[in-house]
């Protein structure tokens, strides 16, 4: 919204101090690699992620295209996860009353596996889940 009022010859003189401070950035940075936040990743990988990759290319950033797109694939998957991520995950609890059953069968029957206790416990009309294989 702040570049609207301004002209293309103060657009291009900001953009030219912009790259100008970057170059100092890299050339003072040498080997050291800048750390971004995730939120100036996500900001970046927003804001860039439509442009050509050849133009991508062209423009100057302390980051390789490349690794702008891939920030973005991972914002777009992490807001897919977090869409379709279940409410409750996981199996719900057994009741507590059930869990007290299975522990006192199993105590008292020490020989007896878990399929052996399911199956006595379907005698008893008590519905648990199937045991795994």
């Amino acid at each position: 919204m702040r570049l609207l009022p301004m002209s293309n010859r103060d657009k291009d003189v900001e953009i030219l101090a912009l790259r100008h401070q970057i170059a100092v950035l890299e050339r003072d940075l040498g080997k050291e690699k800048v750390r971004f936040d995730p939120s100036d990743r996500a900001f970046l990988a927003a804001l860039l992620h439509r442009l050509p990759r050849d133009v991508l290319r062209r423009v100057r950033l302390l980051v390789r295209p490349d690794t702008v797109l891939r920030w973005h694939r991972d914002l777009v998957a992490r807001r897919h996860a977090a869409v379709s991520r279940p409410k409750r995950p996981g199996r719900p609890r057994t009741v507590h009353s059930v869990r007290a059953l299975v522990l006192r069968l199993a105590r008292e029957n020490p020989s007896w596996g878990y399929r052996r206790l399911h199956g006595e416990l379907l005698v008893l009309g008590v519905k648990v889940a199937a045991p795994g294989k």
